[in-house]
């Protein structure tokens, strides 16, 4: 099997990829550019960043089989990681944050004092059974909307990295969870690819991995009753809806790349159409990890 770069190189060569992907988008819709120009400062971050030490996977190859096997992800892989191998990561995340909603400076700073005494480190940002991050009372007193964002905006290039040599041994039969079979996170968006299957993609350490096309990912329930596709009347692009269930109310953006053959990655593509976010925030729908339409309505 043929492998692609590795090690800091990879990270710079995944990032980049990002980063090109975003200003094409900002092209195509440039009316939104001031209102996530956020996302930018972001990517910028993590194109800077580079591992202060190896980052390697503890278990083998074997081992991520039978996790995934017994419906485990490997998000316990990822302890591994210490506060300083996420340091501008996480301090930049802040910043981000901070611009997005001022109200959360004095969290923030708590947060941040917090992590530089070690009282918290990766490990209250990583997913849990049902939510990303830690419990509020365990990370600081940051609300559980906010530690999900700062883990939205700044585990990715670890993660990535941290997971690489797993993905070269993962099958699409292996996982038929909604959340993602590495790092154990939500879907953050969906791919409809060419034979009409879907795909679903992780933000938070970028796996991908197939899913039934009537179930809703974040609870289960299966059938079409129980979803609505939502699609904003002042911005209709073919190609790209929203799919929400009418069960646990959560939402997902996603692209049907037989009509829309241009779109980018889905980490992108989500993050540069906060239309959708707002048309799902009115109709009472929401994602586990919050868009900057999201807090921004809320400061």
């Amino acid at each position: 099997m043929a492998r692609g770069p590795s090690g800091p190189l990879a990270v710079f060569s995944l990032v980049s990829e990002l980063q090109d992907a975003w200003a094409d988008l900002l092209r195509r819709r440039r009316s939104f550019a001031a209102s996530v120009a956020v996302y930018g400062d972001i990517l910028d971050a993590w194109a800077r960043w580079s591992p202060p030490r190896s980052l390697a996977l503890a278990t083998t190859p074997d081992a991520w089989r039978r996790s995934w096997e017994s419906g485990t992800p490997l998000v316990a892989e990822a302890r591994v990681l210490r506060a300083a191998d996420l340091e501008d990561l996480v301090g930049a995340a802040m910043e981000a944050l901070a611009r997005v909603e001022p109200a959360l400076a004095p969290a923030l700073q708590a947060f941040a004092t917090a992590w530089d005494g070690g009282a918290v480190g990766p490990a209250v940002l990583l997913p849990a059974r049902g939510r990303v991050g830690a419990a509020p009372s365990e990370a600081g007193g940051l609300s559980t909307e906010a530690l999900a964002f700062l883990a939205g905006a700044s585990l990715r290039p670890a993660l990535e990295l941290l997971f690489a040599p797993a993905r070269q041994h993962f099958t699409e039969g292996a996982w038929s969870l909604g959340i993602c079979p590495f790092c154990g996170g939500p879907p953050g968006f969906v791919d409809v690819v060419e034979d009409g299957r879907r795909r679903l993609a992780c933000h938070l350490c970028g796996g991908i991995w197939p899913f039934a096309k009537l179930r809703c990912p974040f609870c289960g329930v299966d059938g079409a009753a129980h979803q609505v596709r939502l699609v904003p009347e002042e911005a209709r692009e073919e190609g790209y809806l929203v799919s929400a269930c009418r069960e646990c109310r959560a939402y997902i953006k996603e692209v049907d790349r037989r009509a829309r053959w241009n779109a980018g990655p889905p980490l992108i593509e989500d993050w540069g159409s906060p239309h959708f976010d707002l048309i799902a925030h009115r109709q009472g729908y929401w994602r586990p990890i919050p868009s900057i339409v999201q807090l921004a309505i809320r400061s």
